[in-house]
């Protein structure tokens, strides 16, 4: 890559030091800049030609440039000899004006170190073409290297160059002396121009009919750029020293067979020996041959024989050379008309416009770019002649690229676009719009194309509105979006609101109808639909319009009409247009079939919608219920288990203590009420208050997770039996305690013991009113408790009816599991309805007849005797019996997760207690 870049940097440095050497001093460069090296040509090819522009004008011209080094090895008069020649023929060409010649634009400036002049702008010459590159830049430049002449350019160049020789014979009277391939120069446009005039001859005898030429012997001493190019010249300048106007003809005729034959000559001449190479020349010229030349077209073979024949007098002169039926070739008539344009009238002109478009496909791109778009393009400053140039410009859009059509069409339509008389250049650029959107470019068409297109709208004739309507559809899809919303439908709405013709409001229902699909939904639901109202007349055509609207909107897929702007706008407006007198059967027929199908959509629509609002309704409200249902169950569980709670830690404290201290402090405050305390029920009073808070100020009991074991034998619920037993103490007065909203149990430590319980809930019998519930599971999930034997668990002096006993290890007790478990336990025990008169009257507003310590003592006992197994039970022994009573009294149950109140941990019910009595005797024979 480095080298590529040294290598372009050397490239551009020697060419400016070379431009630089060549024209540094030249008064030439006063007025315009030099550039690039692109060609040579003149004899020999001694002129270097660039590229150039005027400063002032910026036009484009071309430099021919000598540089007077290619001379420095001749002598000084060899040197003066060459540049007089040089300067007449520059001279020559300078006074000579005509369109087959090389037009001067700035005579001849010569300087110490070169020559130079300007012109019009230059491609290159006939010789570089043909492939004779001497004394072009050492990188050719790829126009010339791989340009290849078409069959009209040839044709149509060989016929200016005739026309160019004809003007000089006949009308300057001259003889230009070096017809040759270097002097033969194709402008830019590829026409090709005579140039060289170095060694031309004027009439001797200019107003006399037959013109003398005098003619200079041939020196072979002079140096070869003060002499002409033998290969072109014809036999008499050598031979006879003679010329005459046949003298260019022949030359013509070598040049062509040059053309024809890839560049070379038809002889190769020895300059050193001119005379014999000569002399051998007209030897095989007067046996020349169709055979010989078989590389020239067989349509003007002929005659470039005769014009290459020994007697100048067969020769063609120049007129007749540009009749020859060779030159009526269609491309190069066309050609030559243009050429004559500026002469003909507008009649002529636009008749042949009309018969132009049927050329254009035969002929080369090149051509039509550089000769034919030059042309047409310089008649759009005649506004009569534009609306038959314009097709024609328009069509040779469409065979160039982009970049062509950017850089060389665009920029002359610009003018055009503004033009609005007359009025075919509007319909001509509609009937061209997608070509117009496809190729130009974004900004030009927001800038040029589209208010063209507006002004076709709003123009007051009827006829470009509705050409303008009907061809907006063939290129929509190439307008941009906001134009098209902001600009040009807005246009379109207008033009159908406020034209008086009927053609013109239809064809704007129809042109809305077609770009409907390019536009955006609620663009059409909230601009276009509400317009249709608008309309003020009730002419079928235009309700079928309407209608049209109204079906492309609402059959669409991108489009679509919702079910809100269908019932509360579309079908109101259309149910009244559909009974318009003005429509016939089939109109109306229409009109009611799409409102058929909107009804149909608006009903399935909506039908789905309130069947999904239905559902979602429904499945609220069955959440709504069972969140109501669960919120109710929490609430009943909660309630149930705070009244076992209140229960279990009643019944608790009056195992414990004999009494409920709170009850206690009831029954005391009642006593209160009735008179003042003892200085012994204080004293006792207080005793309890403080083994009640060691109690709470005792560790929690920690649970252990076991896996449960499912139960062995199925007993009967212990609730109802201590129901039933404490039924039996009709006899007794209790006061009632009073429950407090959340009881709990006084805790102790740990010991040991992993318990858990659990209170399923029956709600049956809430109605207890000891506050017990009658139906209630304990689940237990494992035994396993180490006692101390020396421990005491209060840590002082037991509670009254308990005694302390020293406990042995106990064996491995039984796993039990809850009562009242899963059906798979077996059937549930038959229990027969519990007796509650003897609870009312334990509960009763009946006064206690016992003391404190008798009550305790008592109920202690009675609560106990369940426990006692019958006779022959296995299970546990007497001594296992005294470690559960042992643990039993004391507070450290908290009846909450104690597996001794699981019932099943027993095989047979327990015995019923009758009295007071036999429950002193059972704790007698117990503890021995």
């Amino acid at each position: 890559m480095e080298s590529m870049l040294n290598k372009l940097k050397s490239t551009v440095t020697k060419v400016t030091a070379d431009v630089t050497s060549a024209v540094m001093g030249n008064p030439v460069t006063r007025e315009f800049d030099v550039g690039r090296h692109i060609a040579s040509g003149g004899n020999g090819l001694a002129w270097k030609i660039f590229n150039g522009t005027k400063k002032s004008t910026k036009q484009e011209v071309a430099v021919f440039v000598f540089d007077k080094k290619l001379i420095d090895k001749y002598q000084k008069f060899e040197k003066d000899q060459i540049i007089d020649s040089l300067k007449r023929g520059v001279q020559q060409l300078t006074r000579l004006r005509h369109p087959r010649l090389l037009t001067v634009q700035h005579p001849l400036e010569e300087s110490r170190d070169c020559l130079a002049f300007c012109t019009e702008p230059v491609f290159a010459s006939l010789a570089n073409v043909l492939g004779n590159w001497e004394n072009l830049p050492s990188s050719i430049s790829p126009d010339i290297k791989d340009y290849k002449l078409y069959d009209v350019e040839t044709k149509y160049g060989l016929l200016q160059v005739s026309e160019g020789l004809s003007f000089l014979h006949s009308s300057v009277k001259m003889v230009h002396g070096n017809v040759t391939p270097e002097n033969i120069i194709l402008n830019k446009s590829g026409a090709w121009k005579i140039m060289g005039f170095d060694f031309c001859v004027s009439s001797s005898n200019p107003s006399e009919q037959e013109p003398k030429f005098p003619c200079k012997e041939w020196d072979p001493n002079l140096p070869s750029l003060c002499l002409p190019n033998p290969e072109y010249l014809a036999p008499e300048y050598i031979l006879s020293v003679s010329c005459e106007t046949a003298s260019d003809m022949y030359s013509l005729g070598a040049v062509m067979y040059a053309v024809f034959n890839k560049g070379k000559p038809i002889f190769e001449v020895n300059k050193q020996d001119i005379y014999k190479s000569f002399s051998r020349q007209l030897d095989q010229l007067s046996r020349l041959g169709c055979s010989s030349l078989t590389s020239v077209p067989e349509e003007v073979r002929e005659h470039v024989k005769m014009l290459l024949n020994v007697t100048p007098a067969v020769r063609p002169d120049a007129d007749q050379m540009t009749k020859i039926p060779f030159f009526d070739d269609v491309g190069a008539v066309t050609l030559q008309y243009f050429d004559t344009l500026f002469q003909r009238d507008n009649l002529q002109k636009s008749q042949f416009f009309k018969g132009l478009p049927k050329v254009l496909p035969k002929l080369p791109k090149r051509v039509i770019v550089q000769r034919i778009l030059p042309c047409l393009t310089s008649e759009f400053v005649n506004p009569d002649m534009v609306p038959f140039v314009l097709p024609n410009v328009l069509l040779i859009a469409e065979e160039c690229t982009k970049e062509e059509y950017v850089k060389l069409i665009l920029p002359e339509l610009g003018p055009v676009f503004k033009q609005q008389e007359p009025i075919q250049i509007l319909l001509i650029f509609l009937q061209k719009m997608d070509l117009l959107l496809t190729k130009t470019p974004p900004d030009e068409i927001k800038n040029s194309v589209l208010p063209m297109v507006y002004r076709a709208l709003e123009a007051p004739s009827i006829q470009i509105q509705e050409l303008c309507l009907n061809i907006i559809p063939t290129f929509a899809n190439l307008i941009d979006y906001p134009s098209m919303k902001n600009a040009l439908i807005p246009r379109i709405k207008n033009a159908c609101l406020q034209t008086s013709s009927l053609a013109v409001r239809v064809n704007s229902l129809v042109c809305l109808g077609k770009i409907l699909e390019y536009l955006d939904k609620w663009f059409v639901l909230d601009d276009i639909l509400p317009f249709l109202q608008q309309i003020p007349s009730k002419e079928p055509a235009v309700l079928m319009g309407i209608l049209g609207i109204y079906k492309c909107t609402f059959t669409h897929k991108k489009l679509g009409i919702t079910k809100e702007q269908l019932a509360g706008k579309v079908l109101p407006h259309l149910i009244p247009l559909s009974i318009e007198n003005n429509l016939n059967l089939n109109q109306f027929s229409s009109f009611i079939a799409v409102i058929k199908e909107m009804l149909s959509r608006l009903e399935s629509e909506h039908k789905t919608k309130l069947e999904q609002l239905h559902i979602m309704q429904e499945q609220q409200r069955s959440l709504d219920i069972g969140n109501q249902m669960s919120a109710s169950e929490e609430t009943k569980v909660a309630h149930a288990g705070s009244q076992i709670d209140k229960a279990f830690n009643n019944i608790g404290a009056d195992l414990l203590t004999g009494g409920d201290s709170e009850s206690k402090e009831d029954g005391l405050q009642n006593k209160q009420k009735r008179g003042s305390l003892t200085l012994e029920e204080k004293q006792k009073l207080a005793k309890e208050q403080e083994q009640a808070q060691k109690l709470k100020s005792q560790q929690p009991l920690k649970p252990q997770v076991h896996t449960p074991i499912a139960p062995v034998k199925q007993t009967k619920d212990l609730t109802d039996t201590l129901m039933e037993n404490m039924s039996s103490l009709t006899s007794l007065s209790v006061p009632t305690p009073k429950l407090s909203a959340s009881s709990t149990f006084p805790s102790v430590p740990s010991t040991g013991l992993s318990m858990m319980f659990s209170t399923p809930i029956d709600n049956t019998k809430k109605n207890l009113t000891n506050g017990l519930n009658a139906n209630m599971g304990f689940q237990s999930s494992g035994f396993n408790m180490p006692v101390n034997p020396n421990q005491n668990f209060f840590g002082g002096t037991s509670t009254a009816g308990v005694g302390t006993m020293p406990l042995g290890a106990p064996p491995t007790l039984p796993n039990f599991s809850s009562l009242g478990g899963p059906p798979a336990a077996g059937k549930q025990t038959q229990q027969r309805p519990t007796d509650m008169s003897a609870l009312n009257n334990l509960f009763g507003p009946q006064k206690p007849k016992v003391s404190m310590n008798q009550l305790s003592q008592q109920k202690t006992s009675q609560w106990l005797s369940q426990f006692v197994p019958p006779q022959g039970a296995s299970g546990v022994g007497s001594a296992a019996m005294g470690a559960q009573v042992n643990v039993m009294g004391q507070s450290a149950f908290g009846m909450q997760g104690n597996p001794f109140f699981n019932p099943q941990n027993f095989a047979q019910p327990p015995t019923t207690m009758t009295s007071s009595s036999s429950a002193s005797n059972d704790l007698k024979d117990l503890f021995g």
